[in-house]
């Protein structure tokens, strides 16, 4: 039902920035809360970051407070995460991932999923 592309990625080093992009097709997108999640080799799927349906209250997980930032353009059906100051230990593959009117992040709970992307942070 909803389509999600993810943008951005690649390789930084430590203490840079990078953008991601995910745009979804949803016509109704500001009914839909978007997460952003990570997962490295051998490591669970993290919840990064979350930004809710209707007022946009955002989630951070508390390693990434500080630094990141999830931001959502309704007009554009496109939600960011902007990286800033990253460690070598935000190296994992970033997937973008949203469902309508949840209060969650909790990956389980997230209907539709982008493609995921590498994103590496080099010492």
């Amino acid at each position: 039902q909803v389509q999600l592309v993810q943008s951005g990625g690649g390789l930084v080093q430590a203490g840079g920035s990078l953008r991601l992009s995910c745009a979804a097709s949803a016509r109704t997108f500001s009914m839909y809360t978007v997460g952003w999640f990570r997962q490295a080799p051998g490591k669970e799927r993290e919840s990064v970051a979350a930004i809710f349906y209707s007022g946009g209250n955002t989630y951070y997980t508390d390693s990434v407070k500080g630094r990141f930032t999830i931001s959502r353009d309704n007009a554009k059906n496109t939600v960011y995460l902007q990286m800033d100051s990253l460690k070598p230990e935000d190296t994992a593959v970033y997937y973008c991932a949203a469902d309508a009117y949840i209060l969650s992040v909790t990956p389980s709970n997230y209907r539709y999923w982008g493609q995921g992307t590498q994103v590496t942070v080099s010492s």
